[in-house]
């Protein structure tokens, strides 16, 4: 059960995977005034049938919108939509969780897929955190309380041991996705960075780890079932405060060596 208090939420590639799960476990949590603003490449193509159904049976609290991480366009529209249903209350929580990932090594990886890989899982959360900042600057000092958490305002970048530069050397050979752990790797930094800017408005930022999980990116051989992880997940973002701020942690609350 999600122990999340954050009222408005957004989640980035939410019709599938984790973004998906995410969305059904928050809305089994009794939070009286929650909105989820659930966001997704095409609405209304089949991969997006599941959440289609979700927000049909939840209309008052689930809001589908179209963003594309690879697509600043569509970025910026996307905060605006968001920024007009918000009205006069800000954004509590931003999760980065839309990503993609590519195979290869050094001898293997080709230009485009060290592009794409880089643009949707780096640019795009950057573009993303830039247009959704100010409405987490309003829900911070909407607050009126002091110190970090989700419940205030938060970014959490759903990341992954694949971009940790101590960890990834040993796990290479098993796991051959050097676009995707380059791009991760520079997705952790913007986590850290970001952190050092958000401070000094009291914006809770940090990078985690959801597991290796059976979805269409962790695919089958995954030991990890969706719900384990994303309630895993959820109780971390449920308990952070300031001191995880800047931080890299996975779904059971350890913490994970850049």
């Amino acid at each position: 059960m999600a122990t999340v208090k954050a009222c408005n939420i957004l989640i980035t590639g939410a019709n599938r995977g984790l973004g998906l799960e995410t969305v059904k476990q928050l809305l089994e949590d009794s939070c009286p005034k929650r909105h989820i603003f659930a966001t997704c490449r095409n609405p209304d193509g089949p991969k997006s049938e599941a959440l289609r159904e979700l927000a049909k049976k939840h209309p008052s609290v689930i809001t589908i919108i179209r963003l594309d991480a690879d697509d600043p366009c569509s970025i910026k529209e996307s905060a605006k939509k968001v920024g007009s249903l918000l009205g006069n209350n800000g954004l509590n929580l931003l999760v980065n969780n839309a990503g993609i990932l590519a195979r290869g090594t050094i001898q293997t990886s080709s230009v485009e897929s060290m592009k794409n890989t880089f643009s949707t899982n780096v640019i795009g959360p950057l573009l993303i955190i830039q247009e959704y900042l100010p409405y987490l600057k309003k829900a911070a000092k909407a607050s009126g309380t002091p110190g970090m958490s989700c419940s205030k305002a938060a970014v959490i970048n759903i990341s992954t041991v694949g971009g940790s530069i101590s960890t990834m050397p040993s796990l290479f050979k098993k796991f051959p996705v050097l676009p995707y752990c380059v791009s991760k790797a520079g997705f952790n930094m913007l986590t850290v960075l970001a952190s050092e800017e958000l401070k000094a408005d009291e914006i809770l930022c940090m990078a985690l780890h959801p597991g290796w999980v059976k979805t269409e990116l962790g695919g089958e051989k995954a030991p990890l079932e969706p719900k384990e992880s994303v309630e895993g997940m959820l109780r971390v973002i449920g308990s952070l405060t300031e001191q995880q701020h800047g931080g890299f942690m996975d779904y059971t609350g350890k913490t994970i060596p850049w």
